[in-house]
């Protein structure tokens, strides 16, 4: 804690001409106190990843029916096939998860900071991380502070902390005070924090902290302390592996003694309950899944949004509160002048960010001298190539600028003859300059701080005395620009005969002109973004580290609330966690707030049901980011903590793109659910046929690889097909998806019921006429028309399962591309597997029936698609009573 103490105190032990660490102390420095850089989770191994993804429940299942096919039945190329399709789907799985990383990774190592010190007596730039307790480092404006600083010396030194602290006005450093150790970080004046940013001035600093020791490093090191959650998708993919391989042991055990109980050989029975366990497994979800997310992955992308983890894509569309952080992310994170007031009336400025092009609603003798000691009395300067200075100082720049007074320029025409840099305890800085051949001091600051050195004000062009009445006046127009959040700045000037050396003596008798209102202006795209949330049923909370007032008029004008409910940090420290989740059900705004009141205010979020999005740049707000369900890192202007802790960084820095991404996430899970009621339909489908064949006797309709056929390539064509599905017009008006609601819901179990039977039905009948009509009692031509029908039932049936509501009748069909194409490659498959020698007789297809028996198995393929259309009108009458 070395703000509490004296300079002299600090650098007594190193003696006074001390000129930075040489070589010897570097090592011992370094030894005793590391090195510059953070300690972060080794990234998984493709090991771990691999082993991770040989858990899922799905996998195991296959497994095990592959070691059950090739140990105790025999069937070897039944159980090659199926770890065929493990391997398939781990390879996906971890390809992708490892392309993520290694894009984080490059983000991360986009730009390697330097730092300028002083090492025995030589002026050196050095890497970031090579720097160590004791070093001395140079400051200047635009600098990023390297490591935690207690500052030896500071001239017109400002500080952007907004990443560390929240707030968006720089902090004005002094190095010559000494504060008290109860100091709050945010207040610590003669400190600079790493990460934070030099806007202006210069200074000289000692390191007093490095790596994980310093304010940056000890928020880092909470990340390690929150532990990762898992997303609704995983939850909801691990539940449906659980309820089918339920289904495939309750399946097999029913086989198991209806077979002993009808005297089948034992051999015959194991051969049938191997394929009843692999009809109920869908071996196409994994990698459909694996690779839709994929793709959703590369859509985000080209978004500008980098998504870490596949299932962070679909979470995004389950998601009901976005916890965002202001300063960068709604707020531009630039000081704008919205109005002035010049005595006589409130001036309205127009325009955004630091660009010149703007107006002012009126000009006038006060107007001009308002922006004439705006341009002056600042050291900040705007070019084309060149932006440098403090936010405020450079919105007054811009203020200049708009009222056609060229910065540079009158720079030049009044220079600098004296100044009194701005203290905290005068609240106000002065320049002298000559102008016109006289000398004139030129003041701003604190309003009312200055109307009291003031003698008379400017109204309308004309010198008055500063009666109490017109002094009252001026202060009520600070107090109404100041319940609008605006910081307000005054301005004054003053005609003297002589040159002084003192400027400060000389800040008194000044004719006051007027006041100026800036803000942190929000982002004029955010306001929609969050009509789009709420509209979605999506609630838009701001958190941020700025005063409530602020806050809360950011609140209002972004459309976050309608009433003036704003909890700030200190509120949070009284309040028992029940009172706190109370108040997160309705609350929009918090203010004030440090970095485990963030995790607090999520937390909260989370434990009243919500799925919570964390958004955020700073580096406090990694451990939010790093509790919430889905954590969003700003790629711009974003710390490498904040990205580290997030589950999607964004490119653009641009809150926009957070509702493409929910857009986009509700189109995936949509579609996931289709291609899942799809693939369930189909799985259950075959259970119930190959059941009902077994217990009327009739023994399976389908050979075991054939089922592995339909459910790997069939199957998988068009669930592909439907995870490519356009989004439908009104996917942002509704509710975000229930977290506990399975993917396989009730609306959704008509469906599957349905096509189920409708399936079972045709294939039976299928089944049937191959043995007993279009051929004598062969079993393999039976098979064969089966098979026929299954998969021209499955390849019609994705048609009707486009949508979960819409009839064919209701919706253009074919303007699918992915859906015809699929259509075609899958019957082109059929015909191979039915015609090309060898193939044929892998399959058991390799058999002769008549082209009136083909096409009869073709027409029984119709019979699911009808089943879904039916199950449509029936869902939609059942809606209505």
């Amino acid at each position: 804690m070395a703000y509490d103490q004296k300079i002299e105190t600090l650098t007594h032990e190193k003696g006074p001409d001390y000129q930075g660490l040489n070589e010897e102390t570097i090592l011992k420095s370094r030894d005793s106190h590391g090195k510059n850089v953070f300690e972060t989770k080794k990234p998984k191994s493709v090991w771990l990843m691999i082993f991770d993804e040989l858990k899922q429940f799905l996998n195991l299942l296959l497994m095990a029916a592959a070691i059950v096919s090739i140990v105790a039945s025999g069937h070897l190329t039944d159980g090659i096939f199926i770890m065929a399709i493990v391997v398939l789907n781990i390879s996906l799985s971890v390809f992708q998860e490892k392309k993520a990383s290694d894009a984080i990774s490059a983000l991360k190592n986009l730009t390697k900071p330097h730092a300028k010190v002083i090492r025995n007596g030589e002026t050196l730039l050095i890497e970031k991380e090579d720097l160590v307790v004791g070093d001395i480092v140079i400051l200047e404006a635009g600098d990023f502070v390297p490591a935690d600083l207690r500052l030896l010396d500071s001239v017109n030194l400002k500080i952007d902390e907004s990443s560390l602290t929240g707030e968006s006005v720089a902090s004005l450093k002094d190095a010559s005070k000494v504060l008290t150790k109860s100091t709050a970080l945010g207040d610590r004046v003669n400190m600079a924090y790493s990460g934070t940013i030099v806007t202006y001035g210069r200074g000289l600093g000692i390191v007093t902290a490095v790596g994980m020791k310093s304010e940056m490093g000890l928020i880092a090191g909470l990340l390690n302390e929150t532990e990762d959650t898992q997303t609704p998708l995983q939850l909801k993919i691990d539940k449906l592996g659980k309820l089918l391989g339920l289904i495939s042991i309750v399946a097999v055990v029913m086989v198991f003694i209806v077979g002993l109980l009808y005297g089948m050989d034992l051999d015959e029975i194991f051969i049938i309950s191997v394929s009843l366990a692999v009809a109920a497994i869908p071996e196409g979800l994994p990698t459909v899944i694996t690779v839709v997310l994929a793709l959703g992955m590369r859509k985000m992308a080209s978004k500008k949004a980098i998504v870490k983890s596949l299932s962070a894509v679909e979470t995004l569309g389950s998601v009901t509160v976005i916890s965002s952080d202001k300063t960068g992310t709604l707020t531009q994170n630039k000081m704008v002048v919205t109005t002035l007031y010049d005595g006589h009336e409130m001036v309205g400025v127009s325009g955004d960010g630091y660009s010149f092009k703007g107006t002012l609603t009126k000009t006038s003798e006060n107007v001009d001298w308002i922006t004439k000691i705006a341009a002056l009395t600042n050291d900040a300067m705007i070019t084309d190539r060149t932006l440098l200075g403090d936010p405020t100082e450079l919105a007054l720049v811009v203020l200049a600028e708009k009222n056609k007074m060229n910065h540079l320029e009158i720079r030049k025409k009044y220079p600098r003859i004296l100044e009194a840099p701005f203290d905290s305890d005068r609240k106000r800085m002065s320049t002298a300059h000559q102008m016109d051949g006289e000398d004139y001091i030129l003041t701003k600051g604190s309003p009312d701080g200055l109307l009291d050195q003031s003698n008379y004000a400017l109204i309308n062009g004309e010198l008055q005395p500063l009666t109490k009445e017109l002094k009252r006046s001026f202060l009520e127009k600070n107090k109404q620009l100041a319940e609008k959040a605006l910081r307000v700045l005054g301005f004054a000037y003053k005609k003297i005969d002589e040159r002084t050396t003192s400027l400060v003596d000389e800040e008194k008798d000044l004719v006051f002109v007027g006041l100026v209102g800036m803000m942190d202006p929000p982002r004029e795209e955010v306001k929609e973004a969050i009509r789009l949330c709420h509209q979605a049923g999506i609630k838009v909370v701001m958190i941020t580290g700025d005063h409530a007032l602020t806050a809360l008029a950011i609140g209002k004008e972004l459309g976050l609330t309608g009433n003036d409910d704003v909890i700030t940090g200190p509120m949070i420290e009284k309040m028992k966690d029940k009172e706190l989740h109370e108040k997160a059900k309705t609350v929009t705004v918090f203010a004030r707030v440090s970095p485990h009141h963030k995790v607090a205010i999520v937390k909260a979020l989370q434990s009243n049901g919500e799925i919570s999005s964390m958004t955020g740049d700073g580096v406090n707000d990694a451990p939010a980011l790093k509790q919430a369900n889905i954590g969003v890192a700003m790629g711009i202007t974003g710390t490498d903590v904040s990205k580290e802790a997030s589950d999607i960084v964004l490119m653009d820095d641009n809150f926009t793109t957070i509702v493409d991404a929910v857009e986009e996430g509700r189109v995936i899970f949509s579609n996931i659910r289709k291609f899942v009621g799809f693939l369930m339909s189909c799985n259950v489908g075959e259970v119930l046929l190959i059941f009902i064949a077994m217990m009327i006797g009739w023994g399976s309709p389908l050979l075991a690889i054939q089922i592995l056929w339909i459910n790997l390539v069939t199957d998988s064509l068009p669930a592909f097909a439907l995870g490519l599905e356009p989004k439908e017009n009104d996917v942002m008006q509704q509710a975000p998806m229930d977290k506990d609601a399975p993917i396989v819901n009730k609306s959704m179990g008509i469906t599957v019921i349905f096509q189920s039977i409708f399936l079972a039905t045709a294939v039976l009948i299928s089944f049937y006429l191959g043995r007993e009509v279009y051929s004598i009692n062969s079993v393999q031509v039976g098979q064969t028309l089966a098979f026929i029908t299954i998969i021209t039932g499955e390849l019609l049936r994705m048609y009707s399962a486009r949508s979960e509501s819409k009839t064919l009748f209701e919706m253009n069909p074919f303007n699918n591309a992915y859906i015809n194409g699929a259509f075609i490659i899958g019957f082109g498959l059929l015909m191979v597997v039915l015609y090309v020698p060898g193939i044929n007789a892998l399959f058991g297809t390799n058999v002769a029936y008549s082209m009136n028996a083909f096409l009869v198995a073709i027409s029984l393929g119709f019979l699911p698609l009808i089943g879904g259309e039916i199950s449509k009108v029936f869902k939609k009458i059942r809606a209505t009573h």
